[in-house]
């Protein structure tokens, strides 16, 4: 109930089960307003009919890239804008990234929630200026984190006289080109009494490939997502994308759009369940 509190403090968000786990979901990266808006529609639309708190993600621009070639955005302010056309047209909350101190100010004016980045937990200051903000400030764990070491990012939110903060798990560094998830890490940091969400589709990256693009394995999304409903996860996090296979970022680690709905269904009734 806290958690859906939380989440409702940032939109009226109606016809939801509170009892129910929340969904942040979009593309990687904003890549054009038609695109972001076709998928913004097609989840607020599942969600509603499955009464899943739903939160629109996506990133204004990508800092972390393994290729000096990769994609990066279309332009801050024009990608931002999209973010908020999305929050007016269907009245829902939107989050995006942030990678310097001065992001924070800048995303703030547009979104309802600042994600500070895995290889970025740690760096104070950017944590501080987002939570300066005053918005929900979601923070992903580091690969290179265990559970335990995030009390302190999160205390250093709420030092900030900010005591809305969620955390991500994302996977933790396995060798050099895999990452692994340990679900015991969610309880734990559940009991830090913030919301936990588990990062579906970034914790299956398979980083540093020779090609410079990182890999994935999408086949395994709702895998990672049923054990974490199961073992009581707040919130899931889903990057999904009309084709895959074509998107300008992350395109390895994403659901298709078409996909999603039914798995959606099946995550409501292992809930229901518990």
């Amino acid at each position: 109930m806290a958690t859906y509190s939380l989440i409702s403090s940032v939109k009226n968000i109606s016809n939801i089960n509170s009892n129910n786990f929340f969904l942040i979901s979009g593309p990687c990266a904003i890549e054009s307003e038609e695109l972001t808006m076709e998928i913004a529609e097609k989840l607020k639309e599942i969600t509603f009919r499955l009464k899943i708190p739903f939160i629109f993600k996506g990133s204004y621009r990508k800092a972390n890239r393994s290729s000096i070639h990769s994609f990066t955005g279309i332009g801050d302010i024009k990608a931002l804008k999209i973010l908020k056309k999305v929050a007016d047209t269907f009245d829902l909350p939107v989050t995006t990234d942030i990678h310097r101190d001065e992001e924070a100010e800048l995303a703030a004016e547009y979104v309802d929630i600042l994600q500070i980045p895995a290889f970025l937990c740690r760096q104070t200051s950017l944590i501080k200026a987002a939570a300066e903000t005053g918005k929900i400030v979601n923070i992903k764990k580091g690969q290179f984190m265990s559970p335990e070491s995030m009390q302190h990012a999160v205390q250093k939110v709420r030092e900030c006289q900010n005591t809305k903060v969620m955390l991500t798990e994302r996977g933790t560094t396995f060798g050099y080109q895999d990452l692994i998830v340990d679900f015991r890490g969610i309880p734990l940091m559940k009991s830090f009494g913030v919301p936990v969400i588990m990062d579906c589709t970034h914790s299956l990256q398979q980083p540093n490939q020779p090609s410079g693009v990182t890999g994935g394995k999408p086949g395994l999304i709702g895998t990672i997502a049923k054990a974490a409903v199961a073992v009581g996860v707040d919130g899931l996090f889903i990057e999904t994308h009309p084709n895959p296979e074509q998107a300008m970022s992350d395109g390895a680690n994403m659901l298709p759009l078409s996909l999603i709905e039914g798995l959606l269904g099946n995550l409501v009734r292992i809930r229901e369940a518990l």
